[in-house]
């Protein structure tokens, strides 16, 4: 036969532990039970952490406007709509999809941004005034 191992210091402390609350929920008598409190003194210690110093970087209000990536995306929304309105005055001068051309170029070319800064930049520029496609009347002499 086996021989039965020797019980640790931990297993013994845990039987006996458990053995008490047994005895506890068994017995009829209620006992006085006493609180002990303990006291614990903490001490911090100080920690040596290195400041961080803060340096005031002197920015370019001009340099951050024109280096942002939504003025890029307008740029090039811009420069898609005036490619794409002279290829298709180009290749069909009288089509009537010249007049969706540009949106369509600056949407390809630059996004949602591109879109926006071609439809700001077309309100801002003035229209040319009269009709250029009415034929001009013979002059009588």
């Amino acid at each position: 036969m086996a021989r039965k191992k020797a019980r640790s210091a931990k297993q013994k402390a845990n039987d006996k532990r458990l053995g008490q609350m047994a005895k506890k929920r068994s017995s009829k008598t209620k006992t006085k039970t006493r609180t002990v409190t303990k006291t614990r003194t903490v001490t911090k210690r100080k920690t040596n952490k290195a400041k961080t110093k803060r340096k005031s970087v002197k920015r370019n209000s001009i340099k951050s406007v024109l280096g942002s990536s939504t003025l890029k995306k307008v740029a090039l929304g811009v420069g898609g709509a005036t490619l794409a309105t002279a290829m298709i005055s180009f290749i069909a001068p009288n089509s009537s999809i010249g007049k969706f051309a540009p949106s369509a170029g600056a949407f390809a070319l630059g996004g949602i941004e591109g879109l926006i800064g071609q439809f700001a930049l077309g309100m801002l520029t003035p229209r040319p005034a009269g009709n250029q496609n009415v034929a001009p009347a013979m002059e009588v002499l």
